[in-house]
This record gives structure tokens, sequence and C-alpha cells, in this order.
């Protein structure tokens, strides 16, 4: 039979038992040497198979057939069982393979005398598994999850217990689990649980949606010896309760742009426990008793995040961890925009194009400044208008996308036919700070600034903080308008090119602006935590964007050394050439006739017969 559980490392699978090993000798007695058997023999297992052997030679071949046929299925029978069966040591981690509609009994063993209670993990990438503390899994018994752990009190003197892995769907299940032990100091995890369906309840639960990504956890109890009766949770709120404790939430980032499962076990293996998670994980926050137990964190689509809660009794210097859960904030069975084919080709196709033109503006922006008058009224309209109709409609996004980049274009030409009409350079270079403000102001609430209570907990303080810091940077381009406008123009055009890059590899660089069109989409995202990663391919992005935004800044500069600050408005420009043909009646082009009186004169040419040319008047006599 083909085995249903592999166990990966040496103490995982046993397979061998007296009773098995007992049908493999019955069995060699009748088996020819080709037929195999058990590997393991001794003196005395020979002497009993040459013993039996002598007897069964004088049995009619016909009589041994059905005892062979009978060996056979028993020794089959048990080895199956054996298979269905793993062996887990504490703090040893196991990859198990669970087979469908099987089920794997994990045997923890060896437990010592002084564990109270022992967790069981079991982590998989996208399949759910079901953990149960019965062969048949049952409500308030059993968890299905991605992320599953259950809770086991032990009784005085026991040594090990059994636990019971299976499959509910209909696909075989890899992952991988531990046991982790924890003495009767220690708090014990979800055991004031009031909201899940298990009674002790270890486990952090997780939903997320395209903005924001929350985990919920039941509130945990004191620890207490082994057979004795667990601590009341609510009868009072002293400091000998339960209330004492303190929950740190923790947040683990697993490498950018891995979607492997080798990834995510060895995420898991380095912060399953308490030492893994606080040497290698990230705390974000520490929740009071009196606290919700959720914590909400900002989504990042195809990023793996490992969530974790370790639960503390400040007085007894103990802790104790609640099971890990991770998430990608995307679906692996889905075909569109799933986590294997993370975004859609709308969103490729405008940044791409907006990458080029960041690129052609970060060099040569101020030079061809109708282009870059267009392209940042272009971007202003987009972004405005994506969030006004994703606010008020219930439009598909590539809608609303293709809507908003037609509202661009019209916002981009009448920032250019404004500068063209009036001339007003202040008025457009005080526009296109406005731009650079934007990106400045983003910046400084991507870093941990935006983070704190105070932005958190108020939507005016945050917004009231953007608009200061957006209006404040435009002030700089009324002394200085030629230099900001190309400063301008090597920022935004440079991050331009980043964001194209990020629409095909994953960079946390997007979220500068995308964080804050978050919280103008959503109501709710001024409570979450927007850390996001920094790793290899962050710090190569950061150094693209400061040498395209340097260069184009330099580049421009000493370019536009010799030339006029701002180039002239085409539409003044006409009118002085107007007023100067009409005053100076020495100019040649004084004496051309206005343009309508040229167009009526050829179009009368083309209506009127032409006169034969020749003498008009007649001759003299």
């Amino acid at each position: 039979m083909v085995p249903a559980v592999r166990a990966a490392e040496g103490e995982g699978l046993s397979r061998e038992t007296p009773q098995s090993n007992q049908a493999c000798r019955f069995c060699r007695d009748f088996c020819s040497p080709n037929t195999g058997g058990c590997e393991v023999t001794n003196d005395f297992t020979e002497r009993r198979i040459e013993a039996h052997l002598s007897k069964q030679r004088k049995m009619s071949r016909w009589t041994r057939c059905p005892l062979l046929l009978l060996c056979l299925l028993l020794a089959c029978e048990v080895q199956a069982q054996v298979e269905n069966r793993v062996i887990f040591l504490p703090g040893t981690f196991q990859n198990v393979n669970v087979s469908r509609n099987e089920t794997v009994q994990a045997v923890v063993s060896r437990i010592a005398l002084d564990v109270a209670y022992v967790t069981l993990q079991f982590h998989t990438q996208h399949r759910n598994a079901t953990l149960s503390y019965t062969r048949v899994p049952g409500p308030g018994t059993s968890l299905t999850a991605v992320d599953s752990g259950l809770l086991s009190a032990l009784q005085p003197s026991q040594a090990s217990l059994s636990l019971f892995l299976s499959s509910p769907d209909e696909d075989t299940v890899a992952g991988t689990g531990v046991i982790l032990p924890y003495s009767n100091s220690d708090p014990v995890p979800g055991a004031c649980n009031t909201e899940f369906d298990l009674d002790i309840d270890p486990n952090v639960y997780i939903l997320y949606n395209l903005y924001e990504t929350t985990i919920c956890f039941a509130p945990a109890n004191l620890g207490y010896e082994r057979g004795e009766t667990p601590p009341a949770c609510d009868q009072s709120t002293e400091t000998n309760t339960r209330w004492r404790l303190r929950y740190d939430v923790y947040q683990y980032f697993l490498p950018e742009n891995d979607l492997s499962e080798r990834s995510l076990f060895s995420g898991i293996q380095a912060v399953a426990d308490i030492q893994g998670m606080t040497e290698n994980g990230k705390r974000v926050m520490t929740l009071s008793s009196s606290d919700m137990s959720t914590a909400v964190f900002n989504s990042i689509p195809g990023q793996g995040v490992i969530y974790s809660v370790v639960v503390r009794d400040p007085l007894m210097n103990t802790s104790a961890s609640y099971v890990p859960v991770h998430t990608y904030a995307c679906s692996f069975a889905s075909t569109l925009d799933g986590c294997q084919t993370l975004g859609k080709i709308s969103t490729k196709i405008f940044f791409t194009i907006a990458g080029f033109a960041g690129l052609f503006v970060c060099f040569f922006g101020h030079r061809f400044f109708k282009c870059e008058l267009f392209c940042m009224g272009f971007s202003f309209g987009t972004f405005f208008f994506f969030v006004l109709i994703t606010r008020t409609t219930e439009l598909d996004y590539d809608i609303c996308l293709a809507v908003s980049a037609v509202i661009g274009v019209v916002g981009g030409v009448l920032l250019v036919m404004s500068w063209w009409r009036w001339g007003s350079v202040m008025a457009c270079v005080v526009v296109v700070g406005l731009m650079l403000g934007f990106l400045v102001a983003s910046m400084v609430l991507f870093t941990p600034l935006g983070d704190l209570d105070l932005f958190r907990q108020s939507d005016a303080v945050f917004w009231v903080t953007f608009c200061c810091i957006m209006v404040a940077v435009p002030l700089f381009f009324v002394r200085w308008p030629r230099e900001g406008n190309i400063v301008t123009c090597g920022a935004v055009g440079a991050y331009a090119v980043i964001l194209a890059i990020n629409a095909y590899v994953y960079t946390s660089l997007s979220f500068i602006t995308l964080n804050i069109l978050k919280r103008f989409l959503n109501n709710n995202f001024s409570a979450v935590f927007t850390d996001v990663p920094f790793q290899a391919i962050d710090y190569a992005m950061i150094t693209v964007w400061v040498v395209l935004g340097v260069g184009g800044v330099v580049l421009q500069l000493y370019r536009e050394r010799t030339r006029p600050f701002f180039p002239p408005s085409p539409y003044l420009m006409w009118l002085q050439e107007h007023e100067r043909r009409k005053t100076n009646v020495l100019d040649p082009s004084h004496h051309f006739p206005p343009l309508p009186n040229r167009l009526l004169a050829r179009a009368r040419q083309l209506t009127k017969r032409m006169e034969p040319a020749g003498e008009h008047t007649p001759l003299l006599l």
C-alpha cells in the first residue's frame, strides 16, 4: 500500500511494531525468497522459521495457499495502520503529507512531567487541514484551517497523547507541524475563549481584503497544575487573575516575490515559538487584557506575512505563544488576480505608459514645458477622479481606471491651455509644486511616524498634517520657481518609473502613495498599521529612484543654465506679434492682409473664372 504519511525527520514514522514483525515472520514461512518481508531478524527468529518450515513441508500445497493469502492481508492491514501514524517530539518540526479521505494519528510522546499542557500546530501553504481531538472530527473538537492548532491540558502522570490530522478536501495536504510544551506557570493561550468553537482556542484568526488585514484571538488564562481546575476567567479583575496578562502582537515578513512552500515553512519554523518570534519578528503593538483582542494591518497582496501573539504574565515573568497564522492577501485558487498572476492587465498597461512618461519628464520635463504640464495635470486629474468614482459608484475596477484616465487627459489639456491662454507661470508651477508636496507628505507619513497613535486614532489630525506638508512645499517655488520645477520633474518622474516597475516586480515603495489612496477609499483604514517589509529589492529600487532623480535634476539644471527661466506663453507672443504688425508700418508683414481676408480671397479664387492673360486696354488709332 502506498504510504499515506511521510515524516521528514528521524523520529517521524514508526514502521515496526511487535505485531507487524510477527506477521512478517509468519508470512515468511510460506513465502518464497522473492516475496519479501521484514528485514530485521535474529537467531531466535531463524530457529522458529526453520522449525516451522520443517513442519509445513508435510502439508499439501493446496492447504498453504489460503493461509498465504490470509497472511498477506493481515500484514498489509497492520502496515497500513502503522503508516497512518506520526510520532512528534516536543519542539521538533515534522513535515507531513495527509492523503485525501485518510486520517493520520499524531502521537506526542516523551512529554516531561513538568509540562502542564502542549500545543500542536500544523501549517499548510493554502490548503485546509483538519486537526481534531478525535478520529472523527466534530464541532467543538476540531479545527479546519490553513494554520490550525489545538491545546491539550495534561493529566497527572500523562506522558503521551494522540491527535488526528485529516484532509477535508479532495486533495493531498502537505504541511509542517510542531509540538510546543509549556509549564504550569505559563499562561494558557485561548483558555478564556467565549467567541470561537473550541473550549480552549490557541489560534489566531485572520481576515483580509484589498485594504486591510485583521487578526483576532481569544483571551488567555493563568497557568495551573496538571489535574487542577482552571482559574475563573471573569470573576474579578484583581492582579491575581488573568486581567494582568499582556499580549504582544508580532509581525514577520517572508522574502519578497517568493510564494514557495519552502519559504513559508522556513519562516514558520523560525517564528513558531516564543524565542524565534521575539528574535526574528517585529513587535508592532502591546494589548492589555481590557483591550479588544484584535489588530489591523495594511494588506500587501502577494507578500507573505506571518502574524503571532505572545501572551505574557508580568508577575510570574512567563509567556506563551499562540499559533502563528500567515497570509499573502491574495488567493492561490483564483485564476484571475490570484497570487501567481497578481496584477491586472489594465494596471500594467496604465503604469507602463506612466513609467515611460515619467522617464521623459525626469530628464526633459522643464525643456518641454507643455509636456510636463500635461503629465502633471493628467496625474492630478486621474488620481482625484479615481477616488471620486470609486467612492460614489459601484463600477468595476477596469472601468473606473479607464474613465479616470480619460478625465485625466482632459485635466492635462486644461492645465496646458490655462498656461497657453493666460501665461501665468507661477500658477502652473504652484500646481506642479503640489504634486511634489503630495509625494513628500506621503513619504513622511510612510515612515514609522505614520503609525503613531496620534495619526491612527484621528483622521482629522492625519489629514491636517498631510495637507500642511503638501501646501508648504510649493512655498519654496515662489523664491526659486525654475529650480523647484526641475526638482519636481526629477523626483516625480523617477517615482513614476518605480511604479511602472512595481507593476511587474513587487516593491514596497509603491505603498508610499498607495497607503494614501487606501485611506481615501476606506473609512476604517486609519486604524491600520501600515508597516511594510524593506528587503533587498526595496533598497535596489531606492537606489534606482535616487539615481534617476538626481541625474535628471542635474542634467536639466546644467542644460537650462543659459536659457530663460520658463518659455513664453504662445498666446501672449501672438498678441505681441499682432500689435507689432499693426503699429509698425515698416515691417514687411504689415502689408500682408489679415488671415480671414487671405482665406476669403483664396476661396474666391477657387470659385471665380480665371480671366485670359493679355492686353485689356483698347488700341489707340
